[in-house]
């Protein structure tokens, strides 16, 4: 099946599979395949000369519009939906019977107790994933969901999906160590300093915290053992 995917998780997922798509994003970090743009501005015109059996995107990382003017060129398009953990299975099962592709899920760790602070309360991470303003991730995210699972609360995801957090925030909000995953945001040493003066600051995966699929089992434990080494647990 020719198959062009918008969706880094998904070409990761594919390659693991054995069914590598014909073409992907700029993103998905297969310089050895077609690129048809990025996940936010998909080359249409590109994707349509390539004439794919199937398009591969996903709704937290596509645009409607970009699925919109696959729709309308008579390109078949499938659209998953990943925000939680809890959707990893179902969805790569979706994708999987779409291509024809007979996968066995590897099961996600035992969820993890959560982590205790002598105070008795719960640990709580600060996860930057932009600067100026800082963004975290919210509670429906499938980044915060996969901490949870490791043990964690993560500050400010009561505020929405993607919230900014200010300066004040940062000053009045507890939480005990900051996470910065190396994506999307390209953190420097001078800007993990400034974090580090609010709280231990590491650098995490991003591929690990935001890229679901295959490796998905695999990185909860990556990233629940970074957070017990952050905290010292």
């Amino acid at each position: 099946m020719r198959v062009v995917s918008l969706v880094p998780s998904v070409t990761e997922t594919l390659a693991a599979w054995g069914a590598d798509p014909i073409a992907c994003t700029r993103y998905c970090e297969r310089p050895d395949l077609a690129h048809v743009g990025g996940t936010k501005n998909p080359d249409i015109e590109a994707i349509a000369e390539l004439q794919p059996d199937l398009v591969v995107a996903d709704r937290e990382e596509n645009r409607r519009e970009d699925y919109e003017a696959l729709i309308a060129r008579d390109i078949d398009v499938v659209a998953l939906h990943v925000a939680s953990l809890d959707d990893v299975e179902p969805e790569l099962h979706r994708l999987a019977a779409r291509i024809g592709v007979a996968w066995t899920t590897d099961p996600l760790p035992e969820r993890f107790e959560m982590l205790e602070l002598r105070s008795g309360r719960v640990a709580r991470v600060f996860v930057p994933i932009w600067r100026r303003p800082y963004m975290t991730i919210g509670a429906q995210t499938y980044g915060a969901s996969l901490l949870a699972w490791c043990g964690v609360e993560v500050a400010f995801s009561d505020r929405g999906t993607y919230p900014t957090v200010d300066a004040e925030d940062l000053s009045t909000e507890p939480f005990d160590v900051v996470l910065a995953p190396t994506e999307p945001y390209p953190w420097h040493r001078r800007h993990l300093d400034e974090l580090a003066a609010r709280a231990p600051t590491h650098l995490i995966d991003g591929q690990d915290l935001f890229w679901w699929g295959t490796r998905t089992p695999g990185a909860v434990e990556r990233i629940a053992e970074a957070i017990r080494q952050a905290l010292g647990s």
